[in-house]
């Protein structure tokens, strides 16, 4: 390669310096969401109808990423089962942290979510067959003393604690479902299919407990998928112009938008346990 076609070091910055506020700015916008679903959730509209509209409306950002990766072309598979299996499972994670959402608040929630990669370094092992380190193992040992503190055993742990930590669990699953399916698929067809299949089984799950949405109430639902379906770009984006080591650090930087969040709106303070827990989990998760 020649020196005039050579990357220059500013541009390669540069790059990273998107990576990383593309990232931040992604996850203000998964946080902004789940704001909205806490709003939504408090008004009395049920689980399974934001998760519907959650899908559906995702599907018009969601088309530009089918687009920019080649159309209709970049959505053939040949693992069908592996993307209704990888769909089910992060249904079952979506819907559990948007039931959690009216007991909790958001930074409790995205606190405890911090213990997803403690969970997918511990699933990998008996599901992927990858070898974990000593020090790993460790980190893994130290981040759960980490969700311990949050949830708290020794006072009565509240059952929507326990429903974001098995919602945690199975983000986990499905993020290693899609590490399994992107090896053969594309992104654009992981996120595409997950949302054609999450919009199909909610839409019958919401059939069962329906609230007919005044206008307020049917334009926040459809701004949960407008905003879901921005941010998976957003974040896409992101993990394109930027090494995923550089980026993970700036995950964390969802508690403080969380946070936020809860002051403004609620009037709520992260606790003590929930700011140590964070603390670990995310170093361990480091």
């Amino acid at each position: 390669m020649s020196e005039q076609n050579a990357p220059s070091p500013d541009g390669a910055h540069n790059r990273i310096g998107l990576g990383i506020a593309l990232m931040v700015l992604s996850l203000c916008l998964f946080v902004s969401m789940d704001a909205l679903i806490k709003h939504l959730t408090l008004g009395g509209y049920t689980t399974f109808q934001i998760l519907f509209f959650r899908n559906a409306f995702a599907f018009i950002p969601i088309s530009l990423l089918v687009l920019q990766q080649g159309g209709i072309s970049s959505l053939a598979t040949k693992r069908p089962l592996g993307h209704l299996m990888r769909a089910l499972i992060g249904l079952t994670a979506m819907g559990g942290f948007f039931y959690c959402l009216k007991e909790l608040a958001i930074s409790d929630l995205v606190a405890i979510s911090f213990a997803a990669p403690l969970f997918m370094t511990a699933l990998s092992v008996p599901l992927l067959k990858e070898k974990v380190g000593l020090r790993r193992w460790a980190a893994v040992i130290v981040g759960f003393v980490g969700v311990l503190i949050m949830v708290d055993p020794s006072a009565n742990i509240g059952f929507a604690s326990l429903i974001a930590l098995g919602a945690t669990v199975f983000y986990a699953l499905a993020m290693i479902a899609v590490r399994n399916l992107s090896k053969s698929e594309t992104s654009a067809s992981i996120v595409f299919y997950f949302t054609v299949i999450g919009t199909v089984v909610s839409g019958i799950l919401m059939a069962t407990r329906w609230e007919t949405p005044d206008m307020n109430g049917f334009l926040l639902l459809i701004a949960v998928g407008l905003v879901g379906g921005t941010a998976q770009i957003v974040m896409t984006s992101a993990i394109r112009s930027a090494p995923i080591a550089i980026l993970a650090p700036f995950e964390y930087t969802a508690l403080l938008w969380a946070a936020g969040f809860d002051i403004i709106i609620w009037n709520v303070f992260p606790t003590p346990n929930t700011l140590w827990g964070a603390v670990i989990v995310a170093a361990t998760g480091l």
